[in-house]
């Protein structure tokens, strides 16, 4: 699950303090490790839906959204399947080329107007590292 945020460092120190890991992360965003669930927060003020995207890597990506983490081979399936269902999906690209956390990901709203992102790991070790 990916939400905003006031301060990251309070976000974290918060997670850290309730039994939670910290992953990736920089000045405007963290994954936390949540007993092996993965949430992002990311500084963009209050929560407000008029604050929909952020910038990363030169992408715009939706701020709320749930990140499902899949294997390559079933991330590639999945794409396939909701490709051929002529669904919008948004930003496949790959992120963090040659760094710890690389993945590849796509988005993909549901009826309801929620993002899920599906993305798989080059090295599913990384998923929390940082």
């Amino acid at each position: 699950m990916s939400l905003p945020c006031q301060s990251v460092r309070e976000t974290s120190s918060f997670y850290t303090n309730i039994g939670a890991s910290l992953g990736r992360k920089t000045q405007n965003w963290v994954d936390v490790n949540l007993y092996g669930h993965q949430m992002t927060f990311i500084k963009s003020g209050k929560f407000n839906f008029s604050n929909p995207n952020y910038v990363f890597e030169g992408k715009i990506l939706p701020s709320f959204h749930f990140g499902v983490i899949l294997d390559s081979e079933t991330w590639n399936s999945v794409y396939k399947k909701l490709k051929e269902q002529n669904l919008d999906l948004v930003t496949e690209s790959v992120f963090l080329k040659d760094k710890t956390g690389e993945h590849q990901s796509f988005f993909v709203k549901d009826p309801n107007d929620y993002m899920l992102e599906f993305k798989s790991f080059k090295t599913p070790k990384d998923i929390f590292n940082s």
